[in-house]
């Protein structure tokens, strides 16, 4: 008989193995399991988003007061070269009006010299007879014995005295003329000298000004992108926190947050009045880091309508230096109001306008800090006073909402 074979025991080995490979599979399935990070809960996610907000928050801020102290810095200078340039344009002014005041004591000197000349040839041609002798005493008495009677003898002496005395009247009218005109054309050629010296002292601080004005200008562009940058940020990162916050539209929900905290136009006109534009007073007229500020400051987009408040004929309608390109109007009662920096013009000089009339539109040409529209009101003519335009704007209806 065959011996029995005990059955093989290799075959259990593997079971083993596999029993082994199985147990660390699932440890490291667990170790992994318990290494991962929990996933973020929707508190957490609101917390990240509000910490974002507040740091963009407090960019803002910062930016935003250093965007302030360069506006501020930006409108002094403005003020400043505003000031420069509109004492320039007063000297030219003024020079033109001195040197029209030289030309017309030379043209009076002329005329003066001519009239003499006349009234010369006058008296020659009524008394040749008596001219043409060897001398006055002689002459004359050849007129006075060559009469046909006593009462003809009476007429030729009363007519050589009046001669003489005519004669004597005119040379004496000149010479006062000639001295009085000519110290006229002198004073007047000094005071050319002077409003021409004048004018060069005044276009080179305004140049100036100009100049310190452009470096301010590009600090504050500056910061205003940067101011740009932020907001836009901050706009994003308050709207995700609306969203995670649950709010639905969050977009929407922001933009009338904004609308509802936006500063409104404070300019106001009664019915029928018309205001020079639409926006908002930035500057109001007076005194301002010891300059004079002579008119409002309207601010207000790039294109916005500028009206004549009241009828009137445009005096002047181009460049202006400071303003850029400006619009000046005379009006019934001999106002004249200034309308600086605007973009473009659609009057001419000498063009009637009336009441409500577009005119020009809101810019930023010449000094200036952004889009607005400078408004000056002068009385007694060009330059000559320029007043506070919110009386002038009152009784008219108009009220700057006690902005100034």
């Amino acid at each position: 008989m065959a011996p029995l074979h005990r059955p093989h025991r290799s075959s259990s080995r593997p079971r083993g193995l596999r029993a082994v490979l199985l147990a660390t599979a699932a440890a490291g399935a667990l170790l992994a399991t318990s290494a991962a990070p929990a996933a973020a809960s929707p508190a957490d996610d609101v917390a990240a988003a509000r910490s974002a907000q507040e740091a963009v928050a407090a960019e803002v801020a910062a930016v935003t007061g250093e965007l302030a102290q360069a506006e501020e810095q930006l409108q002094r200078m403005t003020v400043e070269a505003e000031a420069a340039a509109d004492a320039a344009l007063v000297a030219r002014a003024q020079l033109a009006a001195a040197q029209a005041a030289a030309d017309e004591a030379a043209a009076r000197l002329v005329a003066a010299r001519a009239a003499v000349v006349e009234a010369e040839q006058e008296v020659a041609d009524v008394g040749r007879e008596a001219y043409m002798s060897a001398g006055d005493v002689y002459g004359g008495a050849a007129v006075l014995l060559d009469a046909e009677s006593p009462e003809d003898m009476l007429q030729r002496a009363a007519t050589l005295e009046v001669l003489g005395d005519q004669r004597s009247d005119v040379l004496q009218e000149f010479e006062d003329v000639e001295v009085e005109v000519a110290e006229a054309e002198a004073a007047a050629r000094v005071a050319v000298t002077e409003q021409d010296r004048a004018r060069q002292v005044a276009d080179d601080t305004s140049a100036a000004a100009e100049q310190h004005l452009a470096g301010a200008q590009a600090q504050f562009d500056e910061l205003s992108a940067r101011r740009a940058d932020l907001d836009a940020r901050l706009h994003a990162a308050q709207v995700e926190l609306l969203r995670l916050q649950g709010v639905a539209d969050a977009e929407a929900a922001y933009a009338a947050r904004v609308a509802a905290a936006a500063r409104p136009d404070t300019l106001a006109v009664a019915a029928g009045a018309v205001a020079p534009t639409t926006g908002r007073v930035t500057s109001c007229y007076g005194s301002r880091w010891g300059t004079m500020h002579s008119g409002v400051d309207i601010a207000a987009p790039i294109g916005t309508p500028v009206f004549a408040p009241a009828g009137g004929v445009v005096l002047q309608a181009g460049p202006a230096s400071g303003f850029g390109l400006a619009v000046y109007v005379q009006h019934a009662g001999g106002a004249i109001t200034v309308y600086g920096h605007v973009n473009r013009f659609f009057v001419a000089a000498g063009d009637v306008v009336t009441t409500g009339q577009q005119i020009a539109e809101v810019g930023n040409r010449g000094q200036s800090t952004g889009p607005h529209l400078h408004f000056e009101v002068h009385q007694g003519g060009l330059y000559a006073n320029r007043v506070n335009p919110v009386p002038w704007l009152s009784a008219l209806g108009i009220s700057l909402g006690g902005a100034c």
